[in-house]
């Protein structure tokens, strides 16, 4: 196996739980109006430090999506997924970017996100 090389984000971030890798930039951030199997998520357009899953087509509340989850290349764990491909039109704009579930993420302070339990648009699978 060899050395890991970690990407060294400037500006206020989303880190790893786990281990505190940066794995996004909150500029980066595109929606909180997402959600997971586990709870809320957040969209982002670019994420870092990451590695990926084998691509699998999922079923989402929003309709069949290709998708590959996404693993801290630090601790290993998972983190959230990418959208590869969006089966629908009106899905087309998730293509690309990337989920990152939030009871798995802390800001680059070290805190843990406050939990909002108004309603959102959903994004989990159905299962």
């Amino acid at each position: 196996m060899g050395r890991i090389f970690v990407v060294d984000l400037e500006g206020r971030t989303y880190n790893c739980k786990f281990c505190k890798t940066q794995l996004a930039l909150c500029d980066d951030l595109v929606s909180r109006a997402f959600h997971c199997p586990r709870g809320k998520a957040y969209l982002f357009s670019n994420a870092v430090n990451i590695t990926f899953g084998p691509h699998e087509e999922r079923m989402m509340l929003s309709g069949m999506h290709t998708v590959a989850d996404i693993f801290c290349c630090c601790c290993g764990q998972i983190v959230g997924w990418k959208y590869e491909a969006a089966h629908e039109k009106n899905q087309k704009y998730k293509e690309g970017k990337f989920v990152l579930e939030r009871g798995r993420i802390i800001d680059g302070v070290d805190s843990e996100f406050y939990i909002d339990t108004r309603p959102s648009m959903s994004d989990a699978e159905d299962a």
